[in-house]
């Protein structure tokens, strides 16, 4: 004969048990979403970008983060806002460097559409992934204001289809607009990025910002 009693207490543990499993269980999923919360506030917005070699027609798919507006011209953002809604050819590439929290897509050529959003290859230098002077230019109260914090030794990273080249900046210099030199040719592989100077200045800036660098690894 079966225990009324008995049943009782087994039908009580069984839904304590259960009750205790959903507190439980609500717990551990809270912890998870404030864990989330956090590491999404730490860390910028990335977005999927294709790349392409406009040469082979080779594509690859990277990830790019938000610019950080921080430093930017109002005007900037708007016409960066703007320009990234207009269907136009992929990047060729990304440009990093984590040290001033710059990272930006390679544009070929440096037109105006192309410096708004994001960096320009300077053409008739040296392709992508070719040995020679590689220039890249952008604009001062945009994605390369960071520029005015970098040092010799900095490390900037370039991304192609053909995977990430480490380059280490070697000189940082300040040249009237009018000199060219920064754009000879070179024999060996050299990364020379270019931005108007001063930063702040208010209208048509009378300089440029050189930076130079070099493969890292050889």
């Amino acid at each position: 004969m079966s225990n009324p009693t008995f049943k009782r207490k087994t039908a009580w543990l069984e839904t304590a048990l259960f009750l205790g499993g959903i507190a439980l269980l609500t717990v551990f999923s809270q912890a998870w979403a404030d864990n989330g919360e956090q590491a999404e506030e730490g860390s910028a917005t990335q977005h999927p970008v294709w790349i392409q070699d406009p040469y082979s027609g080779e594509n690859f798919l990277t990830y790019v983060r938000e610019p950080d507006y921080s430093l930017w011209n109002a005007a900037r953002i708007e016409d960066y806002e703007e320009s990234i809604q207009v269907e136009a050819d992929p990047p060729l590439g990304v440009l990093t460097i984590d040290s001033v929290n710059i990272q930006v897509p390679i544009y070929n050529g440096t037109e105006e559409f192309n410096l708004n959003r994001g960096a320009g290859r300077v053409k008739g230098m040296a392709r992508m992934d070719e040995d020679g002077n590689l220039a890249i230019s952008s604009h001062r109260d945009g994605f390369f204001r960071g520029l005015k914090d970098i040092k010799v030794g900095d490390e900037i990273l370039v991304q192609t289809t053909k995977g990430v080249e480490i380059y280490e900046v070697s000189s940082v210099t300040i040249v009237p607009k009018e000199d060219i030199s920064p754009l000879d040719p070179t024999t060996e592989k050299t990364l020379t990025l270019i931005t108007c100077y001063p930063f702040y200045f208010v209208g048509h800036a009378p300089k440029r910002w050189i930076v130079k660098a070099t493969p890292k690894y050889s």
